[in-house]
């Protein structure tokens, strides 16, 4: 009688086990799978979960990923889009447009990319504005102003530096709250929000310009107020 033999699987090429990759390399995988249950579940425990199963990791091995819960996933989230906005505008010839042309570019990239996961944007903001998690909000609405500057060119280190990213904070979130309740063809009714937004941020530097021209052989009171303090810098 012939004896049988099974066929072996050949394992399958790249293939590799979850204890192969690290939770660092694991991050992204399960951050987009979280982000299909993100907006029914919202951001929790459970979309961190599910996010695990579909992404084939334990959930253990995603709260290594993100050792802070969901907090950590949120910032992460946050975050990427940041990376991938300034890698983006990288790409464009913002030097060669005006300053208000390349605000507005910034914004409407990182509105574009929102766009791949709106109703998990939508998600993030009612998160955001939870007792408990606006300081995240915060730091990362300054973080998305920040980059949106730098990769404008800005290279502002005095008190301009703080006030333009207060500033385009404000157009931002601000945009960011219409676009996510525009139903308007390409979203033509949020392009018009932003150019208004822009257009009183333009207003209020030329402002600021004549107001530093009209005071600029004024004495520098902060100046005067350290050698009060600190008497050995009159020297």
């Amino acid at each position: 009688m012939a004896k049988t033999t099974k066929s072996a699987k050949k394992p399958r090429k790249n293939a590799r086990k979850e204890s192969d990759k690290t939770p660092d390399e694991m991050r992204d995988a399960i951050l987009d799978a979280a982000l299909v249950h993100v907006p029914f579940d919202g951001w929790g425990e459970k979309a961190m979960r599910r996010g695990a199963a579909d992404a084939g990791v334990t959930e253990a091995f995603a709260r290594l990923a993100f050792p802070g819960g969901t907090s950590d996933m949120v910032d992460y989230y946050l975050q990427r889009l940041d990376t991938r906005m300034t890698a983006r505008l990288s790409k464009m010839k913002l030097d060669k447009m005006r300053i208000r042309d390349r605000i507005t570019t910034a914004v409407q990239v990182r509105l574009a990319l929102n766009d791949e996961h709106r109703e998990a944007v939508r998600r993030t903001v009612t998160w955001v504005a939870m007792p408990g998690h606006a300081e995240l909000g915060v730091r990362a609405l300054w973080r998305t102003a920040d980059a949106m500057w730098r990769a404008a060119g800005d290279t502002a280190t005095d008190y301009n530096h703080y006030t333009k990213r207060a500033i385009l904070s404000g157009v931002y979130s601000s945009t960011l709250l219409v676009w996510l309740q525009d139903e308007s063809e390409d979203y033509a009714e949020t392009a018009a929000f932003l150019a208004r937004r822009i257009d009183n941020v333009m207003s209020i530097e030329k402002v600021k310009a004549k107001l530093r021209d009209k005071t600029g052989d004024l004495p520098n009171i902060a100046r005067i107020l350290g050698k009060l303090r600190y008497p050995e810098a009159r020297r």
